[in-house]
């Protein structure tokens, strides 16, 4: 295979939403414990080397809408690529396609999971922005003139940082996204016994004009487990 196993990996209330009010519930963070042992605890049931998640899901969990420090009269950088670390335990890989994530450093901490953070940028990407990047040696690769391409971005994930398997976290266009490409092999559904009801907060999968359609996806269920504050693991087959 050209491109890392993917699988994606949420945590969801009873209507569906990945983000809301039902999280801060005891039962929302029983089930926030349980999505985080099956994939960053001491004794995870996946083995992957990176998870990759949107510009928005990545601003409200780590950069928080900061501004990034540019340099707007900085030096040509080279063309291509830029590896700052091609050999790292773990990558957060971000897809920021014009460049606009406000970065402090070249690392990031998720409870006790530590991360290289990895960009995915476009043409659209300013020489500004890709100076800001190498300049805090955060790693780069540019996927695209103007759109991105899903499949060359796993294909160098692959080859220049050896990711085998990578986890797909967020947010619901991008999920959908990678759905719909045929680029995720399987779902691994956290659902907590919670609901808000609320009309605003994203869901798990959603569309986005001139990027994808509602097109149905059908799914194989391999596995389904109660888990602690009646919260239930399922994990699915995507079919093809």
């Amino acid at each position: 295979m050209e491109r890392p196993y993917i699988f994606c990996h949420m945590m969801t209330s009873l209507d569906g939403k990945i983000m809301g009010n039902y999280m801060e519930t005891p039962e929302g963070e029983a089930a926030g414990d349980v999505f985080y042992r099956i994939a960053f605890g001491k004794e995870p049931y996946y083995k992957h080397q990176g998870w990759l998640s949107g510009r928005v899901t990545t601003d409200d969990n780590f950069t928080f809408y900061e501004t990034p420090d540019l340099d707007e009269n900085a030096g040509p950088v080279p063309e291509g690529d830029f590896v700052a670390q091609p050999d790292a335990d773990m990558y957060y890989v971000s897809v920021d396609p014009s460049g606009r994530l406000g970065w402090k450093n070249c690392t990031l901490t998720y409870e006790d999971t530590h991360a290289h953070v990895l960009e995915v940028l476009t043409g659209k990407a300013s020489n500004a922005y890709k100076t800001f990047l190498r300049k805090l040696g955060i790693s780069y690769i540019i996927v695209g003139k103007d759109a991105l391409d899903y499949e060359l971005t796993l294909e160098k994930l692959k080859k220049l940082f050896g990711i085998e398997t990578l986890m797909l976290g967020g947010g619901g266009v991008l999920n959908w996204s990678f759905i719909q490409a045929g680029l995720c092999d399987e779902l691994s559904l956290v659902i907590t016994p919670s609901a808000d009801g609320s009309s605003k907060m994203p869901t798990l999968f959603m569309t986005k004009e001139g990027l994808t359609i509602d097109r149905a996806v059908n799914f194989e269920l391999e596995h389904l487990e109660a888990k602690d504050g009646g919260s239930i693991w399922l994990r699915y087959r995507v079919k093809k």
